[in-house]
């Protein structure tokens, strides 16, 4: 017996052992699980399969206990008996040959409906954060449940900014101010905007500490952990499902520097461990149960970034174990399914899976592979910080008092984040709308500070061409410096606390704002140098040969990279994401430097 084997659970605390939501090992003694292994080891050994023996185990409890390590060699030979036993019982009568392929078709339905499930519940995740979100900011009389676009669909304004369109009302007109130029109307928004912030963030960890306690975090880690062989009972359970569903609109609409993406790969394997319980072939086999979760995990990835093909290569590059081509396939379709149920729900009204879809074909030229570069030693770097710090206040938190009070700890970091955040308008922002605005480019329709260009648009023929920077992109580009320093330091309080809590979406916005400024400053190097050799030939006085969009999206990729040491997955996921295949070199280019350089400063917690 190995010593990984002969670990003695006991040790483990109750609390950490038993999910308040899915203790199935309570309501069975142990000496349910130890007959059952002894009959299977038994069937094992000489060769037969006796059907009645499996079928005798409840509904949910399989035959090992928690915190325990699956035994891959017996499951898996468990399973071939079990489909000798069905084939030569199919030639038997009409009936049992129904069930034969009942049996082999089940798989196939089984990740059908995880797809499905998947793809609704990003959906309705989608929609619903968007309303929380702007409820800090007011309400839509009319229509209470409408998000501030959905609301603002009926007005007959031709535009409308941040208080412009008639039929939102935001929370100071109720009480009374009705200028947005006052400083009396600008305290009343941070007031309702920090209250409502602290508030959901309150709700937030109090249903997770008193429903699901495993729902917390991202979840990515522990999935990496049950699919290599280990028993977490609960953490897949539909409580968790229900809760982290719940809380994670919750979370990212109280502002908190944190994504549901990863989450969203917890969720998708919660749907997965509960549909594989109405299929015995894979409830009441573990390793066969890991199948369907390789292909939940796909989904999972799928539908937080509209990347099907992208999510097949995360689970089998990050997250899979045990991946043999049958689940290649599964997982495929698994995805496949998925993308579509999200793309017929149109959550963003775009007719596009995300906000991130890039509009623009810019060419990129040889000699921005330099930049490019350098933008991966920013990420790797940032990547390897991160960690860092990350892994010393997770250590300050469980050795300190700080860990005994979560509650307060999450209600302190939202509302620091809400006081810093209200004042910036690229901060108060939802980062995902902040990451699409950053990938860009900016044209004769945008009046944003960020495009305030001197540009004098007569020619319609005419490009967007490179011109010299307003008042409007300086000011711009030092409230991102700012919010740069801040979504940074935030995330490493933030990533940990006890609410649901992804990485993916912190990382792109640091990546896409230092990208986005670099790319910036490469513009107004070619237009106040364009006589230079790198810019003589390629810089078209009609058209601009930089286009900073394409940094703020190598500069996403290059901080991801960093922070999760992903690759082949986070390439294909990054131009599934923009819809910008032809910038696959320089997302290359600046991935395989972060990881470098990450790995140059590698830390293990």
């Amino acid at each position: 017996m190995t010593d990984r084997q002969s670990v003695d659970i006991s040790v483990f605390p109750r609390s950490l052992r038993l999910d308040s939501v899915a203790s199935e090992t309570d309501e069975y003694p142990a000496n349910v699980f130890e007959a059952n292994s002894n009959a299977f080891d038994k069937s094992a050994r000489i060769g037969t399969y006796n059907a009645s023996e499996e079928s005798e185990l409840p509904a949910g409890v399989g035959q090992y206990e928690d915190f325990h390590t699956i035994d891959w060699l017996r499951d898996i030979a468990r399973d071939r008996l079990r489909h000798r036993h069905i084939v030569k019982k199919s030639q038997e009568s009409c009936w049992e040959y129904v069930k034969g392929f009942h049996d082999a078709w089940s798989g196939w339905v089984c990740v059908l409906i995880v797809g499905c499930a998947a793809g609704l519940t990003a959906g309705v995740i989608d929609i619903g954060a968007n309303w929380m979100f702007d409820i800090k900011f007011g309400i839509c009389p009319q229509q209470f449940y409408f998000s501030k676009e959905q609301c603002c669909w009926d007005s007959n304004d031709t535009h409308f900014g941040d208080n412009d369109c008639a039929e939102w009302k935001a929370w100071p007109t109720f009480f009374g101010a009705h200028d947005p130029t006052n400083g009396w109307y600008y305290l009343l928004s941070y007031i309702m905007y920090v209250f409502w912030a602290v508030f959901i963030g309150f709700l937030t960890v109090t249903l997770v500490r008193q429903f699901a306690p495993y729902a917390c975090g991202s979840g990515i880690p522990e999935i990496k952990t049950i699919l290599s062989g280990f028993i977490i009972r609960g953490y897949l359970g539909k409580w968790t499902y229900l809760i982290k569903s719940v809380t994670m609109m919750m979370a990212v609409s109280a502002g908190l520097s944190l994504g549901k993406e990863g989450p969203m790969v917890h969720m998708a394997c919660c749907i997965g461990n509960i549909a594989s319980y109405l299929f015995p072939k894979y409830g009441r086999n573990e390793a066969k149960k890991r199948e369907i979760l390789s292909a939940a995990s796909a989904a999972g990835v799928s539908v937080a970034f509209g990347a099907p093909i992208g999510g097949v290569l995360f689970s089998l590059e990050e997250v899979s174990y045990y991946f043999p081509l049958k689940t290649l396939w599964r997982s495929f379709f698994c995805a496949l399914v998925a993308t579509f149920v999200l793309r017929s729900i149109n959550p963003f009204g775009t007719s596009h899976l995300v906000m991130f879809y890039i509009d623009y074909n810019s060419p990129w030229f040889f000699f921005e592979l330099v930049p490019f570069i350098i933008l991966g030693i920013f990420g790797g770097l940032v990547g390897a910080f991160f960690i860092k710090a990350n892994i010393y206040w997770c250590k300050y938190r469980k050795t300190s008092r700080l860990g005994l009070y979560p509650t307060l700890e999450v209600l302190i970091v939202t509302l620091a984040t809400a006081i810093v955040s209200f004042p910036n308008p690229y901060t108060r922002k939802n980062t995902s709308e902040l990451i699409a605005m950053l990938f860009q480019q900016c044209g004769p329709e945008d009046s944003t500070d960020l495009c305030d260009y001197r540009r004098n648009f007569t020619n319609v023929n005419h490009g967007v061409e490179t011109a010299e920077i307003g008042d409007g992109v300086k000011r711009a580009l030092w409230q991102l410096s700012l919010a740069l320093i801040f979504k940074l330091l935030i995330t490493v309080f933030t990533f940990g606390i006890k609410v649901p809590a992804g990485l993916f979406i912190p990382s792109m916005a640091v990546g896409a704002i230092a990208g986005r400024m670099l790319g910036v400053a490469m513009e107004q190097l070619a237009y106040y140098n364009q006589d230079w050799v790198f810019f003589k030939d390629m810089c078209n006085l009609n058209e601009a040969c930089i286009t900073p969009g394409i940094y703020a999206m190598v500069g996403a990729a290059a901080v991801l990279g960093g922070v999760t040491r992903m690759t082949i997955s986070l390439v294909v996921i990054m131009f599934e994401l923009t819809g910008g295949i032809q910038y696959i070199v320089p997302i290359m280019a600046a991935v395989m430097t972060s990881k470098w350089v990450s790995f140059t400063h590698r830390s293990y917690g």
